[in-house]
């Protein structure tokens, strides 16, 4: 051998030796750095101690103001099932669909986890986990969801502590009882009541591999929402157990063509849209429940129940007025009733207060209160008659125009000339600052303002009448009185509302006067009371796309509005047909049961108009439509 050779060869030697060393230190410190995190992800696991107390996310009753039930949030609670007293299939299609090898690994699948990296590498994204039935539990037990390494770390040695501590069975138990199977049911025996109504022991294999087929997306693969869907995973289920030997082909044909009888959950009240609206009150209270409680709320059942009837009675899917919002307030602030829409089984999107419509005549009273608090009354006359501002000429309803009229009778006949003229002489931005001390902010100086064409809620545009009802007193709207605990223990309990004053008693006689004529010669006429003061103002806007009353008796407000989701127009439906006989009918019996109070109106005896102007307003209130 050469020295050339030589001296290759032992450089070649000592690279190897370098090499290896480099290798050992690095391999130390990766596994020095493994074991660190492993033993940061340890100092904060959570206490198993509580293993086998049964765990699910806390139950929320809502009581109305009278201690009668109204909605359930929460988990559908059920008592655990055995695994001995289970159906063996049961478990089987479990194991088979979610962690084949369950019997003989140690609580983490070495070869799942490999084959789940391989194919996500493969696919560029994560399309499975490799998480064990182990994994699961503890993930589902103890931890969040969120996923990051540190949870993933303290799933799997969670995962190896269940597997130590627990007979294979006992796992099974306890998983069946744990994981959510969609429409609010954990465990398998509220799921199997749910869906089947009948008990988790009494399931067929089709009916076990329907519900174990939804653990992979429980809202995915619901079968009351989409059965196409929840049948083919449930074919996928009862494919995995005959390939794992568990049933044949002619037992899985038979089971795929099984009859399968889904029981739709049932209606649940329009209540359950304000549950949804008092939401964040409580959690803003009492933060996030983490256990039973109780809260007792402002909504009247009985009013929210002739409102529902109401609502539904009146909806003419043939005019396309297929949605409704309907919400009543009292004069302290609370919301005694809130209907946010025609089904909440069929839409949980509340359009009381999530749905921003144009209010159109609606607006009108906040443009007349303006006026009257820069000094004009009821009954200084303007002339009906084409205005001029820019390029724009405001049209009215019936696109004509009646000549000289009074400020009441151009309010009761939705007059949209003079409201507009009433906006230029006073101000836009007076009426704007008017409309906000009511609760209606964010307006902008538009000409075409005093029409409506801004939108808002039914919720803010029912408040912002509040003071008309309420003595000149504005009170925030607000649906929560108290909360407890189930074993009664108080966690909260609301304070009075404080009330401001943003309408001067004359100014408020003024506005009262001409709403309650707008109801008993205008254009709500239809949510006329016989012996009672009801005052109010219809809107309708353009194409008859919105259609809105919103009327008010002392220290009562309800605002109704119509229309269709997609904004698309109504068949002629107006503010003075619908939604106020909507008013009338769910309001009639209401106001019975209070005392008959009367309105705060401007006095009678100093009323400029003659008895002919009121026949001409009576005749011109049986022609309007809006």
């Amino acid at each position: 051998m050469s020295q050339a050779e030589k001296s290759l060869r032992t450089r070649l030697k000592t690279g190897a030796r370098l090499s290896l060393l480099a290798g050992l230190i690095g391999g130390y410190w990766v596994s020095m750095s493994l074991a660190s995190f492993f033993a940061r992800s340890a100092e904060d696991l959570p206490s198993v101690a509580t293993f086998w107390e049964t765990s699910r996310p806390p139950s929320v009753q809502f009581l109305d103001r009278h201690g009668k039930h109204i909605a359930v949030k929460g988990a559908i609670d059920a008592a655990p099932v055995k695994l001995s007293e289970l159906p063996e299939y049961i478990p089987q299609a479990l194991i088979a669909t979610e962690d084949r090898r369950y019997a003989y690994h140690p609580g983490l699948d070495p070869i799942g986890l490999t084959r789940a990296m391989y194919r996500n590498f493969r696919a560029g994204y994560v399309r499975e986990g490799g998480s064990t039935l182990p994994q699961q539990l503890a993930k589902n037990v103890f931890l969040t969801p969120d996923k990051t390494l540190k949870r993933k770390c303290q799933e799997m040695m969670l995962a190896l502590w269940i597997e130590r501590s627990f007979s294979k069975d006992e796992i099974l138990e306890k998983y069946l009882n744990k994981v959510y199977f969609g429409g609010g049911t954990w465990g398998l025996e509220a799921a199997s009541d749910h869906y089947f109504q009948k008990s988790a022991a009494n399931l067929t294999m089709a009916e076990a591999a329907l519900l174990i087929g939804m653990l992979k997306a429980p809202n995915r693969y619901n079968p009351v929402s989409d059965p196409e869907g929840a049948a083919n995973r449930s074919e996928t289920v009862l494919g995995l157990m005959r390939d794992q030997g568990i049933i044949d082909q002619a037992r899985l044909e038979a089971e795929a063509k099984a009859t399968i009888t889904v029981y739709r959950p049932k209606d649940k009240s329009s209540a359950y849209y304000f549950a949804d609206w008092v939401w964040a009150d409580i959690e803003s209270v009492i933060g996030t429940p983490m256990k039973d409680i109780v809260v007792r709320t402002t909504l009247d059942k009985s009013m929210q129940d002739r409102a529902e009837a109401a609502a539904l009675k009146n909806l003419n899917p043939d005019r396309n007025a297929t949605e409704v919002a309907v919400v009543t307030i009292a004069g302290d602030g609370g919301v005694r009733v809130m209907v946010g829409g025609s089904s909440y089984n069929g839409s949980e999107f509340n359009r009381a207060v999530q749905a921003d419509r144009q209010p159109g005549s609606a607006f009108k009273p906040f443009v007349y209160l303006a006026a009257f608090n820069a000094g004009l009354t009821p009954w200084d006359r303007r002339v009906d008659e084409t205005v001029e501002i820019g390029d724009w000429e405001p049209r009215n309803f019936t696109e004509k125009f009646k000549g000289e009229m009074t400020l009441e009778e151009a309010i009761a006949q939705s007059i949209n000339t003079i409201a507009v003229k009433l906006s230029e002489e006073t101000g836009r931005n007076r009426v704007i600052e008017t409309a906000a001390a009511h609760g209606l902010e964010n307006l902008e100086a538009l000409r075409s303002l005093p029409l409506g064409s801004q939108t808002t809620n039914p919720l803010a545009l029912t408040a912002a009448y509040l003071p008309f009802a309420n003595w000149g007193d504005k009170v925030e709207p607000f649906g929560i009185l108290s909360i407890s605990t189930a074993e009664g223990t108080p966690l909260y309990y609301h304070q009075r509302t404080p009330r401001e004053r943003v309408v001067a008693s004359k100014d408020l006689r003024h506005i009262n006067r001409v709403l309650k004529t707008t109801v008993d010669l205008g254009t709500g006429r239809r949510a006329r009371i016989t012996g009672r003061d009801v005052a109010g103002k219809t809107g309708t806007t353009n194409d008859y796309r919105d259609a809105w009353f919103v009327g008010y008796v002392p220290d009562l407000v309800t605002g109704v509005w119509v229309g269709a989701d997609d904004n698309s127009p109504m068949a002629k439906v107006t503010g003075g047909s619908i939604p106020a006989q909507i008013w009338k009918d769910m309001m009639k019996d209401i106001v019975s049961t209070l005392p008959n109070r009367r309105l705060p109106v401007s006095d009678p005896a100093i009323r400029a108009n003659t008895e002919d102007n009121m026949n001409v307003l009576l005749n011109a209130a049986e022609t309007s439509l809006e």
